[in-house]
Order: C-alpha cells, then sequence, then structure tokens
C-alpha cells in the first residue's frame, strides 16, 4: 500500500513539470515583469511605474503623465527635476531627495484652486498636479526649492543653497515637521501651509536688492506644535496682508508676533 502510494505521488509529480515546461504553458500572473528603476538624463519623464527614479540632467514631467514610483526619487548634483510646470500626478512611495546645485520644483496649482496664493502650471494655467510623497523630502545645498500644493506624508526638510533666485513652500500639506535654514536667497515664502507638528525656520538671508525689502515671508501657516524662528535676515513679513499663523502650542523667537 505504501508503494503504490509513492508511486502515485511520483507520478503526479512527473505530471506537473510536463505541463510547466510544455509549448503554450500558461504564466502565473505573479510572475508579471516587476517596475524597474528609472534614469532621466534629460528630456521628459513619461507616465509609468518606476522602482525608483533618478534624474541626473535637466528633466520635466510630461503634462498630465500618471506617475508612481514605489520607492525613492534621488535628484543628483546640479540636476533638474521639474515638476511645477506641467500638472501631473505623481505617488512616491518613499522620499524626495535633493542634492547640492539641484532644482527641485514640485507642484503647481490654478487661480481657481487656491485664488492670489496659486503657483500656476507654466505649460497649462488652468491646469493642477497632486503629488503626494509617502516619505519625506529632504533637500541638501539646492540651487532652487519650489514646493507648492504638494502633500507630504512625513518631514520637509530643506538646508542650505542659495544664493539667488525665487524660493517657495507654500499651500502644502505635511504630515510631520518642516524644517528651513541656512540659505541665502532673492525671496523665500513660507505660506499657507498645513504642519502636522512643528515649523523651524533658522538662519536665512534674503538679499533682495530692492529697497525695504521685509524679509522671509511667513504667512498664514498652520502648524499643530510650535513655530519657531530665528536668525532670519534682515527679519520676517507677515505679506501685503500681514495675516497671521495660527499655531496649537508656542511661537517663538522672530514668530511671536506672527500668530493669530
Amino acid at each position: 500500500m505504501e508503494n503504490r502510494l509513492r508511486l502515485r505521488i511520483l507520478g503526479a509529480l512527473t505530471v506537473a513539470a510536463a505541463l510547466a515546461f510544455a509549448p503554450g504553458a500558461a504564466i502565473p500572473a505573479d510572475a508579471a515583469p516587476r517596475p524597474m528603476a528609472y534614469t532621466c538624463s534629460g528630456g521628459e519623464i513619461p507616465s509609468g511605474t518606476y522602482a525608483s527614479l533618478t534624474v541626473t540632467g535637466d528633466c520635466s514631467v510630461a503634462q498630465d503623465a500618471v506617475i508612481h514610483v514605489l520607492g525613492n526619487v534621488k535628484v543628483a548634483a546640479g540636476a533638474t527635476f521639474d515638476a511645477q510646470s506641467s500638472p501631473s500626478t505623481i505617488t512616491v512611495g518613499h522620499n524626495v531627495i535633493g542634492n547640492a546645485g539641484a532644482t527641485v520644483g514640485l507642484g503647481c496649482q490654478s487661480p481657481a484652486d487656491t485664488g492670489n496664493t496659486a503657483h500656476p502650471c507654466a505649460n497649462d494655467p488652468a491646469g493642477h498636479s497632486m503629488i503626494t510623497v509617502h516619505g519625506n523630502v529632504g533637500i541638501t545645498g539646492a540651487a532652487l526649492v519650489a514646493l507648492n500644493g504638494i502633500t507630504v506624508k512625513g518631514n520637509v526638510t530643506v538646508r542650505g543653497g542659495g544664493p539667488n533666485g525665487y524660493w517657495s513652500i507654500k499651500n502644502n500639506t505635511i504630515g510631520r515637521n518642516l524644517k528651513v535654514g541656512g540659505m541665502t536667497v532673492e525671496w523665500i515664502g513660507i505660506m499657507f501651509n498645513k504642519i502636522g507638528r512643528n515649523a523651524i525656520l533658522t538662519r536665512i538671508t534674503v538679499n533682495d536688492e530692492h529697497p525695504g525689502a521685509p524679509g522671509v515671508y511667513i504667512v498664514q501657516n498652520l502648524v499643530g506644535r510650535n513655530l519657531i524662528c530665528t536668525k532670519l535676515v534682515p527679519g520676517v513679513s507677515g505679506g501685503f496682508a500681514g495675516l497671521p499663523n495660527v499655531v496649537g502650542h508656542k511661537a517663538l523667537g522672530q514668530c511671536a508676533a506672527r500668530v493669530g
């Protein structure tokens, strides 16, 4: 009896093996090709699902592109990632990382979406982007940073960079902390953001040559915990309308008077 059972099992395995290697055999669904890493050295990044995205040259996102990055987006030193000129839908599974001398532009909205605070898409002023980063945004020593209307589930950290350009961090939803500091720029606006935890802004110098330039614009941010501002030169501005920030705990340093 035992021998007959062994023979039946061996026979079944033999038939299964033969079918697996037979011409025209079905391929299991889970054997579909996995997403590959994508590197852009210049030009447009098309719609697609990528394991990771690395930008090494002057790259933009195709208009109305739908892009899913399962891992990280990395912008190499001196490279440009322009996801602010055309409307697009981008989802990043992990982090966005920008390196020295890079230009990182994420997000654009129409005036119909956000009114006077909009950052219109240059190639379609009536359009808007939908960009979600499930990890963190970390940018160090960039030439220019523009984050407009994106959602970041983790932290946004922008350190160093400049010395020129109009930098903007506005209309964003940030799940944890916003930390910006150590740069010299012509203009920077940190405005209309929803920040889950703390906003820490330090050692930012505005070198706008126009007479009476007011300094760092920190306008109507909704901060879950603390708003801390130190060493902002020449100072802090509440914008033309003087719109206050709203904090859940304390406003400290130069921003102490910029709350409502």
